[in-house]
């Protein structure tokens, strides 16, 4: 074990963990940032190979460090890494690579973490969920018949992976969106299937005539500050985050065909729901495929924290925080949370704000420990 007691340790080396990682530089506290990638930003050059970011570069940087852009275009996911990559090297962050967590409790007045290289201990720990989100597949997919290919969107790459014949993507937000468009623009019209009901769309134009405006309404005003940003947020895990730069009627233009929700399987087909007339939905088999080769799941991830002993979470499985502090467990903080404080707090544009805050109170805990004589070690 390292008897070396680390003022903060972060876990996870994504945007979240490198925003925390230079307010904690600036805080001038002794730190360590632990990832289980070989270099940072992997987990991003892992996604699909055509992805790029949701949101504009003059929205894609991280504090200190503008992203090397244009301000208006969306950058790929390679180049998002690869400016992770850059950023953590350009202040020198001390991230440590290639280290997995296994655990965190606390053990008196420190935390002790138990990783791959080893046990830390820290008087504080920072965690982003990033570094530990699972694929969320619903449990329907096991009475599918064996014979069609199941992927989770983490899995997918491009077109060329896939067998022909008909593909479903499971899933309307932004990222089976952006799958069914690329799938319906190289493959044969309708043989690709976009399955959900999708969030709503904010078009192009908002953000190239009216950027400021908006990202000042979804940083600043859909906060948990005011009473329309409470409202949000009490509904933003249930519904999931808007459509940006890509839409259902794009989809449906390239030559995808739109069916219900994927609601279960009968004779390992795939079934969905139809409207009824009074506005409800019952399960039936509709005219979608006849026979389906590949289901793409953009079903999203759920959030795993049993790592974190004693950590409590809400109804959705999310740590249960005050802005991303745990109040049950004092020192442990969370950057990257859904809504953390506004509707930007998952996006890379708003993780800095939140990292600053929760360095803050990081800080004044640290100040006053040092103060009662608790550091002493």
């Amino acid at each position: 074990m390292n008897s070396h007691i680390l003022d903060a340790l972060v876990i996870g080396a994504g945007q979240s963990g490198l925003a925390a990682g230079y307010h904690l530089q600036r805080a001038g506290l002794d730190f360590s940032i632990l990832d289980s990638g070989a270099r940072v930003g992997d987990v991003w050059r892992q996604r699909w190979d055509s992805l790029r970011l949701f949101t504009p570069a003059r929205y894609s940087a991280l504090p200190g460090l503008n992203f090397p852009a244009p301000a208006a275009s969306f950058p790929a996911k390679d180049a998002f890494a690869d400016y992770l990559e850059t950023y953590a090297q350009h202040f020198q962050l001390p991230v440590r690579t290639g280290i997995r967590v296994h655990s965190v409790r606390r053990a008196g007045e420190v935390f002790a973490v138990d990783t791959s290289a080893g046990q830390l201990l820290a008087r504080t720990v920072v965690a982003t969920p990033g570094a530990n989100s699972t694929p969320q597949i619903p449990g329907m997919a096991q009475a599918l018949d064996p014979g069609i290919m199941q992927l989770h969107s983490s899995e997918y790459r491009s077109p060329a992976g896939l067998p022909a014949g008909a593909v479903v993507v499971v899933g309307a937000g932004t990222s089976g969106a952006e799958i069914a468009l690329e799938l319906a623009q190289s493959r044969p019209k309708g043989t690709v299937y976009l399955s959900g009901k999708p969030t709503a769309h904010i078009p192009d134009a908002v953000f190239r005539f009216a950027g400021p405006l908006y990202w000042r309404l979804v940083n600043s005003v859909l906060t948990l500050d005011t009473k329309t940003g409470r409202k949000v947020a009490a509904g933003f895990l249930e519904h999931g985050a808007p459509l940006i730069r890509v839409s259902v009627r794009e989809v449906e233009r390239a030559g995808a065909v739109r069916l219900p929700r994927l609601s279960g399987a009968v004779d390992g087909k795939p079934v969905f729901d139809v409207g009824t007339a009074d506005g409800g939905t019952h399960a039936a088999e509709t005219k979608g495929p006849a026979s389906v080769c590949t289901i793409i799941w953009a079903t999203g991830y759920r959030p795993v924290f049993q790592w974190i002993e004693g950590l409590a979470v809400d109804s959705h499985g999310w740590p249960a925080t005050i802005r991303g502090v745990v109040p049950k467990i004092a020192g442990l903080y969370f950057v990257g949370l859904p809504f953390q404080y506004a509707l930007t707090s998952g996006l890379v544009g708003g993780v800095g704000r939140d990292a600053e805050y929760i360095v803050e109170q990081l800080k004044a805990r640290t100040v006053s420990l040092a103060s009662t004589g608790a550091l002493d070690s």
